[in-house]
């Protein structure tokens, strides 16, 4: 049975148009857009109409980064793919790409496996996944081809945490040298471990312990250090490179002078960069431990670069690194020692509002709030335009957005599975208030009317923004 739904009366936003127009939706995909109140617009019919006057017609998001049931420091992240999903939906979000890990002395596809045995059946909305490649040798080089060709077509590697995660440049030549060939994309995570850990291991001698110095031991320096020699690798090997959750004003800078080169480098901050500081990691009686993650946030200062970064295209995207645990059990592990506090923030569920609380501040304009959370992650990752527009043939990832609606940001409201929220009293304007996954209703007027199970696996094709 044909299924068709109509989105009547609203403001259509994509990354290059504002149109008033009327949405025609039919078994699960976009079939046609006509301006509103015109002869084309009142001929669609549907079982369903969905009255958007005075909203926003938007994209679903696509957040291109987030780790759900993550393994770190000796715990997991709180969100499960069940809970993670469905706090995405309810943040405006239809699409996650998550990393599945390979560990050391296992193959990437034991690591895919495991992933994708914790996804299936459990999604609310849809998802595909990196693959965070964490031992190079001969065989996980060659698995690499295999993987681009099944559709995980973006590795991650890590120049920070040795001992877990950690690769040489050797290792990371070597991947993006094979992802040259095989059209893959390398993520990085562009920080000196090395260096940090005789940092930490000074900081701890003297007694300095306190979430606070987890960004003093994570330099900006040293992020910028990384990034640039990412940056040359990636020249050597002729391979694209994509860095991961940029944070620094030196960093960007790294990034924006290997983009005038005409270099394949792009790169990807998150909203705790924009909007918290290391204010926060300096809250009183361990409260600071809450914003413990890595790259660490920076002083203030560091914002408005990277505001102007995303709007000069210097960065492209930004996803939000949800990596969530709990305040109590889990962020507590490292009381009396910073570097056993879990790395990592909640906020899938927030990323949409608070670019939109961008929009109303004057940092974006609402066609680059679209471009940066929906159609570039889309792009880069080879969904687009399956993902990341509202268009004829496009999958109906629709969101109905009321641009007015006020909300306080709080624990008390979010449906992320974690005992505390990054951004707490912050008063935004702009709330989701309908949600269509592939044509179904997931958040129905700020009910959720969506299943586990409704979200599917979604292979990708290569970056779409290789010169």
């Amino acid at each position: 049975m044909s299924s068709r739904t109509v989105i009547r009366g609203g403001l259509v936003i994509t990354a290059s148009d504002e149109i008033h127009a009327d949405v025609l939706v039919e078994d699960g995909r976009v079939a046609a857009l006509a301006a509103s109140g015109t002869p084309a617009a009142g001929a669609f019919n549907a079982e369903r109409f969905i009255d958007a006057t005075g909203k926003y017609v938007i994209p679903g998001g696509v957040d291109a980064h987030t780790h759900m049931e993550l393994p770190f420091g000796g715990t997991f992240a709180s969100d499960t793919f069940e809970t993670g999903t469905r706090a995405a939906a309810w943040g405006g979000t239809t699409t996650i790409v998550d990393f599945a890990v390979q560990s050391v002395g296992h193959t990437l596809r034991e690591g895919l496996d495991t992933w994708h045995a914790k996804a299936e059946g459990n999604c609310a909305i849809d998802y595909a996944f990196h693959m965070i490649v964490s031992d190079v040798n001969q065989e996980t080089l060659k698995e690499m081809d295999l993987l681009v060709e099944e559709g995980v077509t973006s590795f991650k590697q890590f120049m920070a945490y040795p001992g877990v995660f950690y690769s040489d440049d050797g290792q990371i030549l070597r991947a993006m040298q094979r992802s040259a060939e095989n059209g893959g994309l390398i993520m990085m995570h562009a920080e000196n471990g090395i260096a940090i850990d005789v940092l930490v291991e000074q900081a701890l001698a003297r007694g300095e312990t306190d979430p606070r110095h987890h960004g003093e031991v994570r330099k900006a320096l040293l992020e910028a250090e990384a990034t640039h020699r990412a940056i040359r690798l990636a020249q050597v090997a002729g391979a694209p490179l994509y860095v991961v959750h940029v944070s620094a004003m030196e960093a960007v800078a790294e990034l924006a002078r290997a983009r005038d080169e005409g270099l394949n480098v792009f790169g990807e901050t998150c909203p705790q960069y924009l909007f918290l500081s290391t204010d926060n990691l300096a809250e009183p009686d361990f409260e600071g431990a809450k914003y413990v993650c890595s790259t660490p946030l920076r002083p203030k200062e560091h914002q408005a670069k990277l505001w102007q970064g995303l709007r000069t295209n210097d960065l492209q995207v930004v996803s939000t690194d949800h990596c969530p645990f709990c305040f109590v059990g889990q962020k507590e592990l490292g009381r009396g020692d910073f570097s056993k506090i879990p790395n990592g923030l909640p906020g899938v569920e927030n990323r949409m509002d608070l670019l939109h609380q961008a929009v109303v501040d004057g940092h974006l304009s609402r066609r680059r709030w679209i471009e940066i959370a929906c159609a570039t992650p889309a792009r880069m990752f080879g969904l687009y335009p399956k993902k990341g527009t509202i268009a004829p043939g496009a999958d109906a990832d629709i969101v109905i957005y009321d641009p007015h609606a006020e909300q306080v940001m709080s624990a008390a409201e979010h449906h992320m599975n974690v005992d505390y929220s990054a951004y707490e009293g912050k008063r935004t304007t702009g709330r989701v208030e309908t949600v269509l996954s592939r044509g179904v209703p997931v958040i129905t007027e700020r009910e959720y009317t969506g299943h586990a199970g409704h979200g599917v696996y979604t292979p990708r094709s290569t970056c779409q923004y290789l010169t």
